[in-house]
């Protein structure tokens, strides 16, 4: 019998698996039953091996697997589902945790035989024409005004088609007017009602305006506005500052920040400043303009309707109180630059650390005395060499630095001859004696004596309404003084102490 070589067909896998080539045998080896059951288990073995990748579970027990077509669709139909897959993990790692994410469903390799995800039950709303959750038109009235005939006549003023479109018109509030949800409800709004809530509405909106421009214009607590963040930045960019570090502290006029000194030819700048932003708005405040309508220097400029001026006048009057006090000999700020109501100043402290308050400052019994006999003297220099009164004093504006005592905030000094100049310097020396008294400091003077020793004057009382009551009779003398002289003539003419600085000097 004559020999027949018999070759199996090379079969091309979508995986790229290597083409096997059965050996040639005999045609009595193929007729042999025995080789017909080990090729059956060879294939058995074959669709069930996990390097293919083949998930035919889905595949019904019935299934015709003889003929070609079939096996090609049951091949293709788990390599689209294997692609959909790796689809969505590439779609998953594309978005992340975006709240606008890109969809790959245009990509995916949809099978017409593979069943979909999606219930037949399931009904989307918003795909469909008729929305229970739509609002109903209200009824529209012809132009002749009224419906119906006889009896049945409704005109355009019936209560309750008025109910029903004034409901309606509630959709045409701001988005931030909350009117509810009337699914299922027949709502009817009278028109007194719904002429209330409109008003009320756009009274709101005016206020929430204007609140968010003032938020915007103005200084709040630790923030700047955009035109103080501006002045900033052109202090940074001319070279007068390095750069700026963060806030030191804040209060109720003005904010205080951090910042590293540059290198400026016509200004000698510290290697550490710091920025006193003055708030532009006067909430905090609002009574302290008479620590500056009365003061000579800004009398003539001095605006009540316009907040932003006097916070530059604050701002001014602050750096010519600190040129007095510096050319005096008080330890205090020096005075780098002004511009509008940002005013940079030396840094009292070191390496970004500011210099305690002397409240909070831990002082030994020597430092103490030391500390209130030096508050005393400057006090003193103040009023006779500076002529000026802090009109603020407390331990909360003295820092305690290298040893000594500095003043700080002296935004509202005023001068003696100011018509509340001497309550003022009353209030500084009740604030003094209180504080080192209860320091334990023994020779610490009383509030009457320590006022006689600061302004030189010798007011005996030990009554507090008898001495403000003298203290204001003094205040009337030198308020009717002033008032008969001209600024020029009392800068030439005071012989008491050395002359006052003109702007140009300070």
């Amino acid at each position: 019998m004559d020999q027949i070589d018999v070759s199996t067909k090379e079969v091309k896998s979508p995986w790229g698996t290597q083409n096997v080539t059965a050996p040639p045998c005999s045609l009595a080896d193929v007729m042999s039953e025995q080789l017909a059951k080990q090729l059956h288990e060879e294939l058995t073995s074959f669709s069930s091996c996990s390097d293919m990748g083949l998930d035919l579970a889905d595949v019904p027990q019935d299934s015709d697997t003889s003929s070609d077509l079939m096996l090609a669709q049951m091949l293709q139909m788990e390599f689209d589902r294997e692609f959909d897959t790796q689809l969505r993990r590439e779609e998953k790692r594309f978005n992340g945790q975006s709240k606008v994410s890109i969809s790959f469903e245009n990509y995916r390799m949809v099978h017409p035989f593979e069943d979909s995800d999606s219930s037949e039950d399931e009904v989307d709303w918003q795909d469909t024409r008729r929305d229970p959750y739509r609002l109903a038109k209200p009824t529209i009235t012809p132009k002749k005004g009224f419906t119906g005939k006889g009896k049945n006549i409704t005109t355009k003023h019936d209560e309750d088609i008025c109910g029903r479109k004034n409901t309606a018109r509630m959709d045409n509030f701001a988005p931030e007017v909350h009117v509810g949800d009337g699914i299922s409800m027949d709502l009817k709004l009278s028109n007194h009602v719904y002429n209330a809530l409109k008003r009320h509405c756009q009274t709101e909106q005016r206020r929430g305006a204007r609140l968010h421009e003032k938020k915007e214009h103005s200084t709040a607590e630790q923030a700047v506005d955009s035109k103080t963040r501006l002045l900033m930045y052109k202090m940074v960019n001319a070279g007068i500052l390095e750069n700026i570090n963060g806030c030191v502290s804040t209060g109720k006029e003005s904010v205080v920040f951090h910042a590293d000194g540059g290198s400026f030819e016509e200004i000698i700048v510290p290697k550490e400043c710091v920025l006193k932003v003055f708030k532009t708005t006067l909430n905090e405040f609002k009574n302290r303009d008479k620590y500056i309508k009365d003061d000579y220097r800004f009398k003539d400029r001095f605006s009540k309707l316009n907040p932003r001026k006097i916070i530059r006048l604050w701002a001014e009057k602050e750096m010519h109180n600190l040129a007095r006090m510096k050319k005096a000999g008080i330890p205090c700020p020096e005075v780098v630059v002004l511009k509008k109501h940002i005013l940079v100043m030396s840094f009292i402290g070191q390496d970004q650390v500011p210099a305690p308050k002397l409240k909070e400052a831990m002082l030994s019994c020597e430092d103490m005395k030391k500390a209130y006999y030096q508050v005393v003297q400057m006090m003193q220099l103040m009023y006779k060499e500076c002529n000026l009164v802090h009109a603020d004093l407390s331990e909360y504006n003295m820092l305690w630095h290298d040893g000594q005592v500095w003043l700080i905030d002296v935004s509202q000094s005023v001068e003696p001859t100011h018509p509340h100049g001497l309550e003022f310097l009353f209030r500084d020396c009740r604030n003094v004696a209180t504080f080192f008294q209860k320091a334990g400091v023994a020779e610490a003077l009383n509030v009457y004596e320590l006022f006689n020793t600061v302004s030189g004057l010798q007011i005996s009382c030990d009554n507090e309404a008898d001495f403000l009551a003298q203290i204001e009779a003094l205040e009337k003398m030198n308020e009717d003084h002033v008032q008969k002289r001209s600024k020029k003539a009392f800068t030439n003419t005071c012989d008491d102490g050395p002359p006052l600085l003109n702007d140009d000097d300070d």
